[in-house]
């Protein structure tokens, strides 16, 4: 009889021992491979929507921030009729971070008193500045509708905001300028639908006393 409760004992120290939980620092085996490892986040410091200070159309005595206006020349001599009627102004004060510092330039800019465009002007390093801006396009297009261009330039619009950047050389330093522009999507739209529709060149009329065409 002692015999038997003792093979007893001994069979329910076997059975514990093979269903006793995995060590503490071991995770349990749920038969699942594991989760994959998240995607590396973007650099937040090129997230242009905090440079949009305001709605677009916000009047000027509206402006959420104290501006004061800029004079700006135009190196070009025959510069679009709509850069002469906008009035651009500069904030009062630290303009917002763009790609990790304060930018060089930081405009407002408005058309008979209503805010139409936003120019943003920071520099970064020459030696990586094609890489960057690459990575940057790439992030600003994740949720926009992105724009054929060439590798220095980059355009799309978010929501109702339309962006366009390019990357200019400076001259003579070591830095290459980031250039980027944001506005109304839509009215920007029209803009470009307007342009094309004047790119368009009549067909002149036809002298009924011109010999026919020949044949092709």
């Amino acid at each position: 009889m002692r015999a038997r409760r003792m093979a007893a004992a001994l069979g329910l120290l076997s059975l514990a021992a093979c269903t006793s939980p995995p060590p503490k620092n071991r995770p349990p085996d749920t038969g699942r491979p594991p989760p994959a490892a998240a995607p590396a986040a973007a650099d937040a410091s090129f997230d242009w929507h905090p440079l949009v200070a305001a709605p677009f159309g916000t009047l000027l005595k509206d402006s959420p921030i104290r501006l004061h206006e800029v004079l700006l020349f135009h190196e070009e001599p025959h510069a679009p009729a709509e850069n002469e009627s906008k009035d651009c102004y500069a904030v009062d004060g630290t303009p917002p971070t763009f790609a990790g510092s304060p930018p060089d330039e930081y405009l407002l800019c408005f058309e008979h008193d209503r805010l139409d465009r936003i120019d943003v002007a920071v520099r970064i390093p020459a030696e990586d500045a094609a890489r960057v801006f690459g990575r940057a396009c790439a992030q600003w297009s994740g949720n926009a509708k992105p724009m054929p261009g060439a590798d220095d330039a980059c355009e799309g619009r978010d929501g109702d905001i339309a962006f366009s950047a390019r990357l200019a050389a400076v001259p003579g330093e070591p830095t290459a300028e980031l250039l980027m522009t944001l506005s109304d999507a839509a009215k920007t739209d029209a803009a470009k639908t307007d342009a094309a529709k004047t790119d368009v060149q009549p067909v002149p009329p036809r002298d009924p006393g011109a010999p026919p065409l020949a044949a092709p």
